[in-house]
């Protein structure tokens, strides 16, 4: 009886011991039994399949068996090691094998009855892929720290309640507040008006994302911005919103300059039009203002008729003015420049408006403000509006204030400008101020606020300046005042032109040659330069001017002076003609005229081939002193 239950109880621990062996071949990870020697005593088949140099039948080393290339001494921290010399359990990570494969090894003490560590089983498991994919983790977690915190965007994660959990740099720049004051902070607080964050958290939630969403953001000191923003919701693995994800874009300075480019828009249409009108009325005062000064010259001074043509040939130069207006904003105009000296025409032009008003003016000018290369009387006409308007702000009385200054605009100035030198032209009233829906539009054509204003004050001095390389700002508050800033390129000579005093008529003599197409025109300036003591021979196009000037070339009396009209209709005009007179004759002495006084040509005559210019409408005086510089030399 009893060796059959010794039979039994061997048969039970043999059943027991294969079946452990089996579950123990069974298992993914490598396992192996050591001895105090380091031998391997026994190791399942993973571990062979892993390691198939281990070779159990010739008492294997560890350090030698499990590396290549194997081993000399003992591991460093062998966790074997430890495991007999304390009883307890080591872990540790290694690397073995050609294929550089990173396994994790547990090694447990085995104890016998007396509590003696006489083995040690050693787990191995392959870790390798699981390292690859924490690696390849922690290296996408590096690169998207870095794009976060490296971008120009500010980028931010908010919870769905709307608070900022995560910002990056440029975020904490763009609004203005510390890391510690913006993570915790509610999204309300940026958005300029607290509807439009509700209004785009149903629109995000309503369609999964939103991209270059256009609200208006506020900084921490108040700064509003035009921004756009792209966000995406940020869910759970169920599906729940967490909250929202994204970046937002500064459009400040972008849709500033989108505006100036629909003012510019605006005047160009303005100015087809306008510019027609001003040429055809200009040839009209030509004939006015020429029969005008005529007659003035067969009449006493003393006579009741000479006052009256006295006063319509101002009343006719006030239309000139008008005419000169309306081409500023004509298309491809361009200012006649001279250098002038700001200071005395911030002066002379402040002085005049506020002449008998009840608001006072004071200048805050240095000595050394540079010159500027300027039409002294379209930037005349700027001031003249601006000062005009702060005038009408203060209907009781108050202060202009005019200041100038030299500054040198850079790029990171964020103007408008090219880099270089400008004057810097600050007008400040004291008045009502503009209302904060109407400061955009004040550049506007025919906006006004005025109940007999026409809106082409402002218009104009906009136009101006855009002309003249510069740019113009406006800053107001509502009862307290006005400013505007001009800015224009400063000129580096510090030679001022001075104008050549008015006076009586220079007479002279010679041969005038007259390209003019309009009858009324052309009569009463050759009257005006028969009067003057010229001969005058009249070409009504540009064929006709050069075959006469061909013609008189050849005689023993050719042309001493060319004055030729820019537009001839359905001809040619006089940038055309001067190209064939030139070619004829290098030396011709022309004149450039026209009643589109702000064409490019009469801008820089002197680069088509014109040795002077005049504008019209013009007086006899003024005639007869640019066909004495032209016949002297001295332009």
């Amino acid at each position: 009886m009893k060796d059959r239950q010794n039979r039994s109880k061997k048969f039970h621990l043999k059943h027991v011991e294969g079946l452990a062996l089996t579950m123990l071949d069974s298992v993914t990870m490598g396992i192996a039994m050591m001895n105090p020697e380091m031998e391997i005593l026994w190791v399942n088949k993973t571990m062979q399949k892993w390691f198939p140099s281990i070779d159990i039948d010739n008492k294997p080393i560890c350090y030698r068996s499990l590396f290549i290339p194997p081993r000399e001494g003992i591991c460093d921290n062998c966790p074997a090691i430890k495991a007999f010399s304390t009883g307890k359990t080591y872990s540790i990570e290694i690397s073995a094998g050609s294929d550089g494969r990173i396994y994790n090894i547990i090694t447990v003490p085995v104890r016998d009855l007396k509590g003696n560590v006489n083995y040690v089983v050693k787990t191995i498991e392959d870790i390798t892929e699981r390292k690859r994919a924490e690696d390849a983790l922690r290296e996408s977690e590096r690169r998207y720290r870095t794009l976060f915190e490296d971008s120009r965007d500010a980028i931010y994660i908010t919870t769905r309640s709307g608070r900022f959990i995560e910002v990056n740099q440029s975020a904490l720049e763009l609004f203005g507040y510390t890391r510690d004051e913006m993570i915790g902070l509610h999204t309300e607080n940026i958005y300029a008006n607290p509807a439009d964050r509700r209004k785009f958290q149903r629109e995000i939630e309503q369609k999964g994302s939103v991209r270059d969403y256009e609200v208006k953001l506020r900084k921490k000191d108040g700064t509003i911005m035009d921004c756009l923003l792209t966000s995406t919701l940020r869910r759970t693995n169920d599906g729940s919103i967490l909250g929202y994800q994204g970046i937002i874009r500064d459009i400040t300075e972008k849709r500033k300059m989108e505006a100036e480019l629909i003012k510019s828009e605006k005047l160009e249409s303005l100015g087809v039009l306008a510019g027609g009108i001003a040429h055809d009325f200009n040839n009209i005062l030509t004939a006015i203002l020429g029969n005008i000064t005529l007659a003035k010259m067969y009449v006493e001074k003393e006579d009741e008729v000479f006052k009256r043509l006295v006063d319509a040939e101002k009343a006719t130069l006030r239309a000139k003015e008008l005419t000169h207006q309306l081409l500023t904003f004509s298309r491809g105009g361009a200012p006649i420049k001279k250098i002038i000296s700001m200071d005395e025409l911030l002066r002379e032009c402040v002085a005049l408006v506020l002449r008998g008003s009840k608001v006072k003016y004071r200048f805050s000018i240095p000595d050394d403000l540079w010159m500027a290369e300027v039409d002294e009387g379209q930037i005349g006409q700027v001031i003249n509006n601006i000062v005009i308007n702060a005038d009408h702000a203060m209907p009781e009385g108050g202060t202009v204030t005019v200041r100038a200054e030299n500054v040198t605009i850079r790029v990171e100035d964020s103007i408008p400008l090219r880099e270089g030198n400008y004057i810097k032209i600050s007008i400040s009233d004291s008045g009502v101020g503009i209302p904060g829906e109407f400061l955009h539009k004040i550049f506007d054509p025919y906006f006004t606020t005025k109940q007999d204003g026409y809106g082409l004050g402002l218009t104009t001095a906009y136009s101006i300046i855009k002309k003249h390389d510069g740019h113009i700002t406006v800053e107001s508050e509502p009862g307290v005042g006005t400013t505007f800033h001009i800015y224009l390129p400063a000129s580096p000579t510090k030679k001022v032109h001075r104008p050549t005093p008015s006076g009586k008529p220079i007479t002279g003599k010679g041969k005038i040659l007259l390209m003019e197409d309009e009858k009324k025109v052309s009569d009463i300036v050759i009257e005006m330069l028969s009067h003057l003591g010229y001969e005058a021979r009249l070409a009504r196009n540009g064929k006709e001017a050069v075959d006469l000037y061909r013609k008189e070339m050849l005689s023993d009396k050719p042309f001493d002076v060319v004055m030729l009209d820019l537009t001839i209709p359905g001809g040619e005009g006089g940038k055309e003609v001067i190209k064939k007179l030139r070619e004829m004759d290098p030396d011709v002495k022309a004149i450039v005229s026209s009643g589109y006084s702000n064409d490019p040509i009469m801008g820089r005559f002197r680069e088509y081939g014109f040795k002077d210019v005049i504008a019209k409408p013009y007086t006899l005086t003024e005639l007869s002193r640019t066909l004495h510089r032209v016949l002297k030399g001295k332009r």
